[in-house]
């Protein structure tokens, strides 16, 4: 593999097959393969219609499936399969709270992909309790293919004179071009909630609570009507999830129901709940919630604009320094003690590409664009996307890097990066040459031109 894709896009090999593969196969749709085995590891079988359920994925993601698709396709496979078939001779174990976990996740993510629960179950012809059921197994089989994985490059480091190493073996005609980018720093201040908004939001979920109980309506029509979580409503508030997956005071609530019970009101960081449990077997359980958050009265709104426009002004007089101002006033606990630097959500690091920034988050953007290294933005409206909650904030450019082509002067975390993938490839890659000749691995002749990356001959 060329260096010069490893840097372009940090090459994973793998790593991230779990955070990039779809858990239903399209396989499982109308669409019928006539199915065989075409190649084996251990005594695990890769069959036809796993080789086609990927290239239907890909097709329908508008990309050249070609002959060489299906050998690379074929070698991800006989990869996992050869993780899987290590981990079991290992006995690394997956615990059900860990499958649980990450096959609600992925049902989740599918669920907003194609619509809703019922299209989902209309799309594979099968109950939300059959797909879990069907598809439990094949969760558990990758978990434990990531986690051999993560154990083979545990070890894997590189040290500055490795990082300079590989940068200096990429010709300088590949290095990739590196798009402006900013690093931004935040301060967040929300309005504060009177108690009175409190007891209001209180009144009124007790109130429903006893209408519920005394059968005067119905759990599921208010909570269509009225509550807040806009991704259960429409469901008539209806949650199914795995322990772990829900926020502590939430789950401690389910938990404690018996079924058919409608729980007190419950506080979380979200607002107020209360929760009727459906049913539960082991860490699985399926609730009907309502969620409300009390309101912010405008007097709370401009008291908080007020105490901005002061933390504002002084940053402008140089009265306070920008780190003095985020411990005095910041109210995001995300932020507030790292600087207010803000993450990207996509990346994971401080910088910001400004060619997608606005796809990212667009209120981002509407507030740095066009201030320049160390200005401050004035004051705005702010919504918190994970909380919902509304508050009001400024925004810094911490700093700005110019387009260019990749350095170790400016680039060099980027650079460490492409160097430890490129490290943990080679470890790959030696792993797999020392297994194959200890494991039995075959596929058929119809692959035997393939160009493999790995020598599993």
């Amino acid at each position: 593999m060329l260096k010069k894709s490893i840097l372009s896009v940090i090459i994973s090999f793998g790593l991230s097959f779990l955070g990039n593969t779809q858990i239903l196969s399209n396989s499982t749709s109308s669409e019928k393969i006539i199915d065989e085995i075409v190649a084996q590891v251990g005594d695990l079988p890769i069959l036809l219609s796993d080789l086609e359920s990927q290239k239907l994925q890909l097709r329908g993601e508008g990309m050249d499936v070609n002959d060489q698709t299906n050998c690379s396709i074929l070698e991800e496979l006989l990869y996992q399969n050869l993780l899987l078939n290590q981990s079991k001779i290992d006995s690394i174990e997956m615990s059900d709270a860990q499958v649980n976990a990450e096959m609600e996740n992925r049902l989740r993510t599918l669920e907003q992909q194609i619509g809703s629960r019922e299209k989902l179950e209309q799309f594979y012809g099968k109950t939300y309790t059959q797909i879990k059921e069907e598809f439990r197994e094949i969760i558990r089989d990758r978990l434990l293919s990531q986690e051999m994985e993560r154990q083979i490059i545990t070890d894997v480091e590189v040290s500055p004179k490795d990082v300079r190493t590989f940068f200096n073996s990429i010709p300088e005609d590949s290095l990739p071009y590196i798009n402006e980018k900013i690093a931004i720093q935040q301060i967040v201040i929300y309005p504060k909630i009177t108690q009175s908004s409190r007891n209001d939001v209180i009144e009124k979920l007790n109130g429903w609570r006893a209408d519920f109980e005394a059968g005067n309506r119905s759990f599921s029509a208010v909570a269509t009507i009225h509550s807040e979580d806009q991704g259960s409503a429409k469901e008539g508030g209806k949650i199914e999830a795995t322990r772990g997956m829900m926020v502590k005071p939430f789950e401690a609530a389910a938990f404690a129901l018996e079924v058919g019970q409608i729980s007190d009101v419950v506080e979380t960081q979200y607002g107020y709940h209360i929760i009727e449990l459906l049913s539960r077997k082991g860490d699985d359980y399926t609730v009907r919630h309502i969620l409300l958050t009390p309101e912010v009265g405008r007097q709370e709104l401009r008291d908080a604009a007020t105490l901005m426009d002061e933390c504002y002004a002084k940053l402008k007089k140089y009265e306070i320094t920008w780190d003095q101002a985020v411990i005095a006033y910041s109210e995001d606990d995300d932020t507030k003690q790292n600087q207010g630097n803000l993450s990207n959500p996509y990346t994971g690091d401080q910088y910001w590409d400004v060619s997608n920034i606005n796809q990212i988050d667009p209120q981002i953007f509407g507030l740095v664009n066009g201030l320049e290294t160390g200005e401050i933005s004035s004051p705005g409206l702010y919504t918190d996307m994970k909380t919902r909650k509304d508050g009001v904030r400024v925004v810094r450019i911490k700093n700005r890097t110019e387009p260019h082509t990749a350095n170790l002067k400016d680039d060099y975390n980027f650079i460490k990066k492409a160097a430890e993938n490129s490290k943990k490839e080679e470890k790959i890659t030696e792993w797999v040459n020392s297994k194959v000749g200890k494991t039995y691995v075959r596929f058929d002749e119809n692959y035997s031109s393939c160009n493999f990356r790995y020598s599993w001959n």
